[in-house]
């Protein structure tokens, strides 16, 4: 009799126990892996983390998604292609995540974009600027939140057809994002102002500026205005430089990028002033969704916002919109709920396009100033992302069919 009561509570307790781990199952986490450029551009990653962490911790605190809470695993690619892809291997195989999203730099992005592809494995990419992302070498297993370099290049182009300048003279980092930024400003610019000159180009390699020989040699060009495309300790040379030789005294300089305080904030007061740039004027954005996101960052951080910011805050926002969407983290549905899928971000309502595979998250374009020895971007009009791109016909043609 003892015996059979005893077999009878082990067979109870295991029931138990099988029960138990069937609800912590139910309950379980959706596991994102997340590779990036941590050490590499930490002015950059570090705000997108902190923007990630709060949107998560966000979505937890309501319940997570599908009864599930959110759970990310890191990874730090070096700046390296073949380092992004070996971390994505080991996030599928050991870590078991469900969904891969992250990536800024453009060649990292692109390295993972074919991994995506090759493992079927759904990957959204945060804010890779190349549009061979989505375009040339796009397929149906990734998408990307932020507005690429054509979109960025296309921004300015109205601020810059109002200066009514023929002579242009063009500085941008010699790799895919400077190229495709410049190709675009021109093609667009020539479609607008027929009249337009490009009268220089220099393109030092990324990182490797000589910003004096570049900042003469744009001076002997005699342009009437300057497009510029370089970012990061480049951008810093080049304006440092150019203030002391005094290249930009009677130009206008249209600059992508310049107006993030990733950027604007080394410069401190050799910030340039009155420059048409792209960026994130977070102290003026007056509405509902950016003043919520602001009081929530600024509360948890004690810190302002940067652009990398909101888009780590958003690429989470868009994963748990997809995932409740789908009702799975299957890649098959995850790809069919994305198609169209709308969520709520910092700058109101996003859609990722079902031609490319691209989110409409926007640009903010206005004019650099300096204040109390920092540069600044004090305000900006908001462009939605969707009303940037090339023609459909245009995406079609560039577009990977698979």
């Amino acid at each position: 009799m003892k015996l059979v009561l005893s077999v009878s509570a082990r067979l109870l307790a295991a029931a138990s126990l099988c029960l138990a781990g069937a609800h912590a199952a139910a309950q379980g986490t959706i596991k994102i892996g997340e590779i990036n450029s941590y050490k590499a551009l930490p002015q950059n990653l570090v705000p997108y983390k902190q923007g990630w962490m709060l949107a998560q911790e966000e979505i937890n605190a309501a319940g997570g998604v599908l009864g599930k809470k959110l759970e990310t695993v890191f990874r730090d690619d070096n700046g390296n292609p073949g380092d992004a892809v070996r971390m994505a291997e080991e996030l599928l195989a050991r870590e078991k995540v469900d969904i891969l999203s992250g990536v800024t730099l453009s060649h990292v992005g692109l390295a993972l974009t074919d991994f995506a592809k090759q493992k079927k494995f759904f990957f959204l990419a945060s804010g890779p600027l190349s549009d061979k992302v989505v375009w040339d070498n796009g397929n149906r297993y990734t998408y990307r939140l932020r507005s690429g370099t054509y979109a960025l290049a296309t921004s300015v182009i109205g601020e810059a057809v109002k200066l009514k300048k023929k002579r242009w003279a063009l500085v941008y980092p010699n790799y895919e994002y400077g190229q495709a930024a410049v190709a675009a400003f021109k093609e667009n610019m020539k479609k607008a102002q027929p009249d337009v000159e490009f009268v220089a180009e220099q393109s030092p390699p990324l990182g490797k500026i000589d910003a004096g020989a570049v900042v003469q040699a744009l001076a002997d060009a005699k342009p009437d205005a300057i497009f510029n495309v370089m970012f990061g300790s480049d951008l810093t040379k080049l304006a440092r430089e150019g203030k002391t030789r005094g290249l930009f005294e009677g130009r206008e300089v249209v600059s992508l990028l310049t107006g993030e305080p990733e950027y604007l904030d080394p410069l401190k007061d050799d910030a340039p002033a009155n420059w048409i740039v792209t960026g994130y004027p977070y102290a003026s954005i007056d509405t509902p969704e950016h003043k919520a996101f602001l009081a929530a960052y600024q509360k948890k951080y004690n810190d302002y916002p940067r652009l990398n910011s909101v888009v780590g805050y958003a690429t989470v926002k868009a994963i748990a919109a997809g995932v409740q969407k789908a009702g799975s983290t299957d890649t098959e549905k995850l790809i069919a709920a994305f198609k169209g899928l709308q969520f709520d971000s910092p700058f109101g309502p996003v859609v990722f396009r079902p031609q490319d595979n691209q989110s409409t998250l926007g640009i903010f374009v206005g004019r650099t100033a300096v204040k109390d020895g920092k540069g600044v971007m004090p305000s900006g009009t908001y462009l939605d992302g969707a009303k940037l791109q090339p023609a459909e016909e245009q995406i079609r043609k560039l577009r990977n069919p698979s």
